[in-house]
Parts: structure tokens; C-alpha cells; sequence
């Protein structure tokens, strides 16, 4: 899974494994390695258990 970085300007592509997802008080996000923008994910539990996150739209 990937996700895309939602600053206009920037809009770099990242793998799951190469941002840290936390909650900064505001819920779940990872910053873009880049420009250091905030965006949004929400996590989804598989079958198995483990966590996938989702790249939430603004």
C-alpha cells in the first residue's frame, strides 16, 4: 500500500514502511518525509489481525 502526500506542491508518493504513522492529538497521520505535511490515515483491521491504514482524502 502507498500513500500519497495531499500538499499540493509536493504530492510524493511514499510505501507504507517508509512513513511513521502517529497520533499527533488530532488523530492518526504520518508527516511527509519531504515537506513535513500532515496526512490523515484511519486504520483498518484485516482478518488476520493485523492493522492496514488507509490514506483518508481531505
Amino acid at each position: 500500500m502507498s500513500f500519497t502526500c495531499q500538499n499540493q506542491s509536493c504530492r510524493t508518493r511514499w510505501e507504507e514502511a517508509d512513513v511513521t504513522i502517529k497520533d499527533e492529538g488530532q488523530g492518526l497521520l504520518f508527516r511527509c518525509p519531504v515537506c513535513n505535511s500532515r496526512n490523515p490515515v484511519v486504520p483498518q483491521r484485516r482478518p488476520d489481525g493485523t492493522i492496514r491504514y488507509q490514506q483518508r482524502t481531505r
